[in-house]
């Protein structure tokens, strides 16, 4: 059962009616058929029209979706032949950040994401995708080795942030993003960054610093969240959707920046409507953009990823 937010009201109260003519001509004589067809017409065109007039705010409240797709289901949905592999080798195995070898289509490649699971329980378990120290270091690792290796590098990016506990900085989660950072600059093999979800912080630009950066029509990505700018700014967090709109978060706005590269389609309603259409979305974006860049060298693949990150702001 679809969870609606607060702008899908008028879709909700849409198929709820639907639903009731269904039910009603599922135990009566009346054939009902064309109306409900009328109706499922007019909830189609409502959410098109909806999802295609969303604002910065409304976006962020789709990026954080409860039932939206995380890296768990596109491992199931989009690659095959995943091969987990745990731990940093300091202090343990971090499970807000996962990695292995996998293979999209018939190539072979390392996946790293976050993951924040679908219920209670399996957010507790991943930390709700906030990484700590051992879970950069875990991507390190994994960098390196797809590097030796010479495999190409996927990332999939949905975090609000990196965790801000007291545990994680006496671990050194500062330098251990910005030496997840550095390891992706120096990679000479490509890296495709996809923005799933939400792409919050450092947290975020620690698995996202590729030659390829590629986000969902309904993704956020920002330094802060909308909430916490709010919170800077106006002392309230009442105002996020202020600050979403002044923060320019939206797929759509960071590439008119040139911040990413490539907008990949959802289905209509967003990815949790449909995770399967979604998840062979992001499988031909990301095999497109690995198809270029599995040509160029380890000095080329270097070069455009400096190149990038220094475009990035200037006039």
């Amino acid at each position: 059962m679809i969870s609606y937010l607060e702008f899908e009201k008028p879709v909700a109260a849409l198929e709820a009616r639907i639903a009731e003519l269904r039910q009603t001509a599922s135990a009566g004589d009346v054939d009902i058929s064309g109306e409900i067809r009328r109706l499922e017409a007019k909830s189609a065109d409502l959410l098109a029209s909806t999802y295609g007039a969303l604002t910065p705010w409304q976006k962020t409240q789709v990026a954080r979706h409860p039932m939206r797709p995380h890296f768990s289901d596109f491992v199931a949905s989009t690659f095959t032949d995943f091969m987990p592999l745990g731990g940093d080798r300091y202090f343990g195995n971090d499970q807000a950040i996962i990695g292995g070898f996998a293979r999209l289509g018939g190539r072979k490649i390392m996946l790293i994401g976050h993951e924040k699971g679908n219920d209670t329980q399996s957010r507790i378990k991943h930390n709700f995708g906030m990484g700590k120290p051992e879970g950069y270091r875990k991507a390190i690792r994994l960098m390196d080795m797809a590097g030796r290796f010479g495999l190409p590098v996927v990332t999939l990016v949905d975090t609000s942030g990196a965790f801000p506990g007291v545990e994680a900085e006496e671990r050194g989660q500062a330098e251990a993003i910005a030496r997840s950072t550095e390891a992706c600059l120096a990679l000479p093999v490509p890296m495709v960054a996809v923005i799933v979800g939400e792409g919050g912080s450092g947290g975020a630009v620690a698995l996202a610093s590729a030659e390829r950066v590629l986000m969902f029509e309904h993704a956020i990505y920002s330094v802060i969240s909308p909430e916490g700018c709010a919170s800077i700014l106006w002392r309230t967090s009442d105002r996020a959707s202020d600050a979403a709109e002044a923060m320019k978060v939206t797929a759509q706005d960071l590439l008119a920046l040139k911040v990413i590269d490539r907008i990949v389609k959802e289905p209509v309603g967003g990815a949790h409507r449909d995770p399967q259409g979604a998840a062979e979305m992001l499988g031909q974006a990301i095999a497109g953009e690995l198809d270029d860049l599995c040509k160029l060298g380890p000095a080329q693949l270097q070069s455009m990823r400096e190149e990038r990150f220094l475009r990035i702001g200037a006039n």
